[in-house]
């Protein structure tokens, strides 16, 4: 199956399902060998089942490409190591990392359970830096030996990590951590050849048509902008060779729409080259506000 990633071994985590299952078949389909890695379970992230990941691999198979299922948890550091060294071991080395998985816990923060943020920093965000380090280690090795690396991280943050979201500070918060996340790693890993992007994906999935079901209504005519499908182009091209000259960008993407998300910039400064008195600083920064752009609305509050 030749397309762009002919060759290139990929992960995709979180991938039985919606979007990650999306994207394992768009990069079986442009020539990708592809470890689809899931736990399964229940849509809360409760459990564990192998059939998802099963039935995509044999779906892949049936296209005529190559992939296997992998059931590690990826936020456990040992587990992430092995799903590395499974992919490296079936196919003889790895090129490319999409890390997907995710799991929901909203809550109003007032209302939030030490539980509830911990499952979701555990998942989105524990979950991308266990897999990514343990990848980067080895592409790291591989080119202090002195082979080429063209290798890729494919994070997902998210509108509410980028933007913020009411009922989602756990989320939110862990999102916009993977957004920070992708632009150290690109700083640290071009080195070794490693570029990673991150992209912020809108898409129906099951943990999008609980939060919003309107919005992720399937349409019966015309083009599905909300289809899981549509996210799979954009984050197969970031996996390819093609994308060697792009790192360090978050890209939101939804239907055929693709930004690039402008993220913290420094803004208009006040100095009076003195420390400051307290009762200064008020009016300092009025004028600082009356300046700067205007932040991006919360979800949710518009």
């Amino acid at each position: 199956m030749p397309g762009i990633c002919d060759g290139r071994v990929v992960i995709v985590t979180g991938a039985g399902r919606g979007i990650g299952a999306e994207h394992a078949m768009e990069f079986a389909r442009q020539g990708a060998r592809v470890v689809v890695n899931d736990l399964g379970g229940a849509p809360d992230g409760s459990g564990s089942d192998p059939t998802p990941a099963e039935e995509v691999v044999e779906r892949i198979r049936a296209l005529g490409g190559e992939a296997i299922a992998n059931g590690e948890d990826v936020t456990d550091f040992a587990a992430a190591q092995r799903l590395v060294a499974v992919a490296i071991d079936a196919f003889g080395r790895l090129d490319t990392v999409v890390n997907n998985a995710g799991v929901l816990r909203d809550r109003m923060f007032v209302n939030m359970s030490p539980q509830e943020w911990d499952d979701s920093i555990r998942v989105n965000l524990r979950g991308h830096f266990c897999v990514s380090r343990h990848a980067a280690a080895y592409w790291r090795d591989k080119a202090k030996a002195g082979t080429p690396v063209a290798a890729r991280i494919v994070n997902t943050s998210s509108g509410a990590g980028l933007m913020g979201n009411v009922g989602q500070a756990n989320y939110g918060a862990a999102k916009a951590a993977v957004a920070a996340l992708t632009i150290i790693q690109a700083t640290e890993l071009g080195r070794y050849g490693v570029t990673a992007n991150a992209i912020a994906p809108s898409a129906r999935t099951r943990l999008t048509e609980a939060v919003f079901a309107d919005m992720m209504a399937s349409v019966h005519d015309g083009f599905d902008a909300m289809a899981p499908e549509n996210i799979a182009p954009l984050v197969v091209w970031l996996g390819s060779d093609e994308s060697a000259d792009v790192t360090g960008r978050v890209f939101e993407v939804e239907g055929g729409k693709i930004s690039v998300a402008d993220g913290w910039q420094h803004g208009p400064p006040t100095d009076l080259g003195r420390r400051w008195d307290p009762t200064e600083v008020g009016e300092a920064v009025a004028e600082l506000i009356e300046k700067a752009p205007l932040p991006a609305p919360v979800y949710g509050t518009v």
